[in-house]
């Protein structure tokens, strides 16, 4: 089984328990370290975005950093889009516009949708990448297509 593929029943439970009135977050972070153990990238990419806020665990770049990379490498596109972020704004890792470039193209043909607009952003402004408007025109047509605003 792929990394991408594994999937633990404690990230659900985790869930679950997150979204009720009164979450015991102490008990829902117990559970997605539990999943992200057995290779639950789902649950990798939760705790690093915990860390990643400073959201229930004190706010800690490099751990954030670790897992988001853990993610990402278990195809979960929002983590390569935290992770592209993180590289235009030099937040936990050296500055890198084309690093980040290439992390928001991944993401976006993984399909996430702020990554879109992302790709075409950097071509409008050439961060990256070759400035290439024409091109940046289609990536920006087709994030709006998918409901995002500029």
């Amino acid at each position: 089984m792929s990394e991408h593929a594994t999937r633990d029943r404690r990230y659900d439970e985790a869930l679950k328990k997150a979204q009720r009135k009164g979450a015991q977050l102490d008990d829902v972070a117990r559970l997605l370290t539990a999943a992200h153990e057995a290779g639950d990238r789902r649950a990798t990419y939760a705790l690093a975005t915990w860390y990643l806020h400073g959201h229930v665990f004190k706010k800690n770049l490099r751990r954030s950093i670790t897992l988001l990379r853990q993610a990402a490498n278990g195809h979960i596109p929002d983590a390569l889009y935290d992770l592209a972020v993180c590289h235009e704004q030099g937040e936990g890792v050296p500055e890198n516009t084309r690093k980040a470039f290439e992390l928001y193209l991944r993401a976006a043909l993984q399909g996430e949708s702020q990554s879109f607009y992302e790709v075409g952003r950097c071509y409008y402004h050439g961060i990256g990448v070759a400035r290439d408007r024409p091109l940046a025109r289609i990536w920006f047509e087709r994030a709006e297509q998918l409901g995002i605003e500029a």
